[in-house]
């Protein structure tokens, strides 16, 4: 049987290999899109890409994401630090989540180091860069089987 996970990513994702080479790298996100598609392919995994700049529409593919995926990974980027709508959305979901980001938020601005959704995800993956994702898929797995 196939598993099913959603990879919700927040805004200016889209703009990876384009914006500080420091922080997130140079990888596009085009390159991650493939890079986690194909890890995802060798693991029998249906993996749905989404990314939007739009606080809203992350609210809505949360909400939406119980009834179609068996797991959530979010990188809600900026949105991470600020929105409450998206923290109840993921606090409401039944399926196992977790919150990802490229850089270590620890690490960074003192703003950038308060995440509003970690208390409503299983775990969290930083500072890895764009492996962080494959990382991730990785532990959504995990957390599915110990679900079932």
């Amino acid at each position: 049987m196939t598993t099913k996970i959603l990879i919700i990513n927040g805004p200016n994702l889209n703009l990876l290999g384009k914006r500080e080479e420091n922080h997130y790298g140079k990888t596009t996100f085009e390159d991650l899109k493939k890079d986690c598609h194909d890890y995802a392919k060798n693991k029998n995994v249906e993996l749905t890409f989404k990314q939007t700049n739009i606080e809203g529409k992350i609210v809505s593919l949360i909400q939406d994401s119980s009834e179609k995926f068996d797991g959530l990974i979010i990188n809600a980027a900026g949105y991470t630090h600020t929105s409450v709508s998206i923290l109840d959305a993921l606090m409401i979901i039944k399926i196992p989540s977790i919150e990802l980001h490229i850089s270590n938020i620890n690490s960074r601005e003192e703003f950038r180091q308060k995440s509003l959704i970690s208390k409503a995800v299983k775990g969290i993956i930083c500072g890895f860069g764009t492996r962080g994702y494959l990382m991730a898929i990785d532990g959504i797995l995990n957390l599915i089987d110990k679900s079932k």
